[in-house]
């Protein structure tokens, strides 16, 4: 699709074993990767560092993913944004592409398919950014 080399993704997820399982995939596919325990562990990982990508749990302990989303959106609108979910109903993942997500996974995922929908997320916002500088 294009290079990834040096594109930034923040992985946020209260399941360690997802966020290891999820930085592995991203790494083997050049991406760096940053994680987050929680919503507002990731905020604070945001301010620091930056990131081009945002992979988020939906359901997590204290700031939900949608919380999270909003926030995100609000202040940072050329990130690109994934929401994970293993509640794959129709309505959840309709809300989340509704409050601005780009993209979503479903768990279980492929490692293939994880690499495909952050790639798409992440060229869809670069290419709107460069529409909006354009215009």
């Amino acid at each position: 699709m294009g290079d990834m080399r040096q594109v930034r993704i923040l992985v946020v997820d209260d399941e360690e074993l997802i966020r290891k399982l999820m930085t592995n995939i991203l790494r083997r596919g050049g991406m760096a990767v940053l994680t987050a325990q929680n919503g507002e562990e990731a905020l604070k990982v945001l301010r620091e560092n930056g990131c081009d990508v945002v992979v988020s749990d939906v359901r997590m302990a204290g700031m939900s993913g949608f919380d999270l989303l909003k926030q995100v959106k609000a202040k940072h609108p050329d990130i690109a944004f994934v929401v994970m979910t293993g509640h794959a109903d129709s309505y959840s993942i309709k809300d989340a592409l509704l409050q601005g997500a780009d993209e979503y996974i479903t768990k279980p995922f492929k490692n293939h398919e994880v690499m495909l929908i952050i790639e798409r997320a992440y060229w869809r916002i670069r290419s709107n950014r460069k529409q909006t500088e354009s215009t």
